[in-house]
């Protein structure tokens, strides 16, 4: 019997549910990233600061590069291949900002990596490896606004044209690519 007081993922026999889970866990990140920003300064590089930085690497190094691969390799093109009328509009619009904003966080993140690098080894705070907010606060911003994209217009479309078959399909993709036997 399940425990229905531990959060748990949903499966990939759900996979837009699993991709909405994946936004929750980057908001999460993103709000530790913040949390570091006030910590840092106040704390310097400590266990907490130390624990706090490894946890977002981790995140944004393993898991968030199989997110974005799941939607420009499975996701997107699956629509495009089954959209249309006012839904292939709407998706023809739409990812391309989608893929862009991909990239764009992909290079705030290679940034921010290098930053918190410095609090994860608990180096000494200097001015050169403490945590840019305007970096910090771009890659939020950004990133709020892709998941929202994607939670308004793009998971609600899936969900409405997507058969049985491609919802398994997409679910598969997703569950080789993180190398989890079925």
């Amino acid at each position: 019997m399940p425990n229905a007081l531990i959060d748990t993922a949903p499966d990939f026999s759900q996979p837009i549910a699993v991709l909405k889970h994946c936004h929750d866990r980057i908001r999460k990140q993103l709000t530790t990233l913040q949390n570091l920003l006030d910590h840092v300064p106040q704390h310097g590089n400590d266990a907490q600061a130390q624990q706090a930085a490894h946890s977002v690497m981790r995140y944004f190094n393993q898991a968030a590069p199989h997110h974005h691969a799941d939607e420009e390799h499975d996701l997107l093109p699956m629509l495009h291949a089954t959209a249309t009328g006012e839904d292939a509009a709407v998706l023809q619009r739409l990812a391309p900002e989608i893929l862009a904003e991909h990239q764009q966080m992909d290079s705030l993140w290679h940034s921010i990596n290098r930053q918190l690098t410095h609090i994860a080894d608990g180096d000494a705070a200097t001015s050169e490896t403490l945590l840019s907010p305007q970096d910090v606060h771009q890659f939020s911003t950004i990133y709020s606004a892709h998941m929202e994209k994607e939670e308004t217009w793009i998971a609600p479309m899936a969900k409405r044209i997507f058969n049985a078959q491609q919802m398994q399909q997409l679910g598969a993709a997703m569950q080789q690519r993180r190398g989890i036997s079925a």
